[in-house]
């Protein structure tokens, strides 16, 4: 990538605009609140960076200072009404721009593999960092009993095992041929989108508003933590047939 940001991109914030949403990549498998909102909010934060000469590692710094802050309120702060805004808003805002990224870096043409490096090394810290600072604050803060302490262990296992998943599979899978196309959406179960919400980092985001009101956010977060380790059993179980049936398939020939 280059090293400075300092000149303007050629075109106006609408020209860049346009030319992401025609570039959009398709959304099968995405939860809601990444294909409605994080994508679209993304998409305006690069276009916005392009117009100013903004690079894409500039954007991931920034994406990760905002969820570094949002993290540190989260374990640091006592939880108030307030606190709970600040860290939703720093956790959603670093999150959007994790979006804007790697679009950004498409309307610049450029495809680093440093940058990618970058992109999911920050990815993995906020995965591995998120629980730990609910554990942090809990402990500090309260619930009243040291049992409740154990939910966010579970929910910091069940994530860092997802994103290793997520991260994995497509190492293991053949690559797809060539003429095979991008998948087809519209075969996509309307209320899958929905249903995959609570386990949209972005979404769980948003949780954190609830953060100074005691046992309705604690009542969230363990109901989210069910749905995500529910997830990732059934995840687990059709990763593992899936590489069975691979491993007992005949090579194909080259």
């Amino acid at each position: 990538m280059a090293a400075t940001g300092a000149e303007r991109a050629p075109g106006g914030f609408r020209t860049h605009l346009a030319a992401l949403a025609g570039a959009q990549k398709p959304s099968l498998n995405t939860a809601a609140y990444a294909r409605l909102v994080n994508r679209p909010a993304g998409r305006v934060a690069a276009a916005a960076a392009h117009t100013i000469g903004a690079i894409p590692n500039q954007v991931t710094a920034l994406s990760a200072t905002l969820s570094a802050a949002g993290l540190a309120v989260l374990a640091l702060v006592e939880p108030r009404w307030w606190t709970g805004v600040v860290v939703a808003v720093l956790l959603a805002a670093g999150y959007a721009l994790d979006a804007a990224d790697g679009q950004l870096a498409r309307l610049r043409g450029e495809r680093s593999r440093a940058g990618e490096w970058l992109d999911h090394t920050i990815d993995c810290f906020k995965t591995a960092s998120l629980h730990l600072a609910v554990l942090v604050s809990w402990y500090r803060f309260g619930p009243a009993t040291d049992g409740w302490l154990l939910v966010p262990l579970g929910f910091e296992i069940v994530a860092v095992v997802t994103y290793f998943g997520l991260i994995l599979m497509p190492t293991l899978r053949p690559a797809p041929p060539e003429s095979s196309g991008s998948p087809a959406a519209v075969h996509e179960n309307p209320l899958r989108k929905w249903a995959l919400l609570p386990m949209d980092y972005g979404a769980q985001c948003w949780m954190f508003v609830l953060l100074g009101f005691g046992v309705i956010f604690q009542a969230v977060y363990v109901l989210v933590f069910v749905c995500n380790a529910a997830a990732l059993a059934v995840a687990l179980r059709k990763w593992w047939r899936e590489l069975r049936a691979l491993d007992a398939s005949p090579p194909v020939s080259s």
